[in-house]
C-alpha cells in the first residue's frame, strides 16, 4: 500500500495447506497474463508456469520489488535465488518448504530457484537459513477508477 499498489498480493510459495499452482483463483488461472510491475509479460497465464518446464521465462524481462528495484540486478539480493517450496509443476514439497516457512534453521531445507536460470520453479534444495527472494503474485485485481 505504501507504494501505491491497491491490489492484494500473495507470496509465491507453497504452504502446508496449499500447492503453489492453486494460489490464484480458478477463474483467473487461464485468462490473465502474468506481468511485472511495468506491464511486461512474464507468462501467458498462471497455469503456463506449471506446465512441467519448471516455469521457464525470459530472464531478460525484469522482476521488480514493490519499490521498483529489479531483483535480477539489484545488489540487495546478491544470490538471485527465490524460495518456492514446490515441484516443477507447482505441487508443494512438504520436506522442502522450511517447515511451512517458519524455520530459518541450517538443518531444515527449502526448495528454491536460481532466477538467472530462466526457470521460476528451478529445483535447488537449500538451507532455510538463507535470505532468498520471496516473489509475490497479485491475486485480486483492482481497477483504477480514474481510468474509466
Amino acid at each position: 500500500r505504501a507504494m501505491g499498489l491497491r491490489a492484494t498480493y500473495r507470496a509465491f510459495l507453497s504452504s502446508h495447506l496449499q500447492d503453489l499452482a492453486t494460489i490464484v483463483k480458478k477463474a483467473d488461472r487461464f485468462n490473465m497474463p502474468i506481468i511485472n510491475l511495468r506491464g511486461e509479460v512474464l507468462f501467458n497465464n498462471w497455469m503456463s508456469i506449471f506446465s512441467g518446464n519448471g516455469g521457464q521465462f525470459d530472464p531478460q524481462i525484469p522482476i521488480y520489488s514493490f519499490d521498483g528495484r529489479n531483483v535480477m540486478t539489484d545488489p540487495s539480493w546478491p544470490q538471485k535465488m527465490a524460495w518456492h517450496g514446490s515441484s516443477p509443476i507447482g505441487i508443494r514439497l512438504t520436506s522442502n518448504y522450511c517447515e511451512a516457512w517458519r524455520a530459518g534453521d541450517m538443518a531444515v531445507t527449502g526448495q528454491a530457484s536460481l532466477l538467472h536460470s530462466g526457470r521460476l520453479l528451478d529445483q535447488h534444495t537449500r538451507s532455510c537459513s538463507n535470505n532468498f527472494i520471496v516473489l509475490c503474485i497479485e491475486n485480486s485485481y483492482v481497477q483504477d477508477q480514474r481510468r474509466k
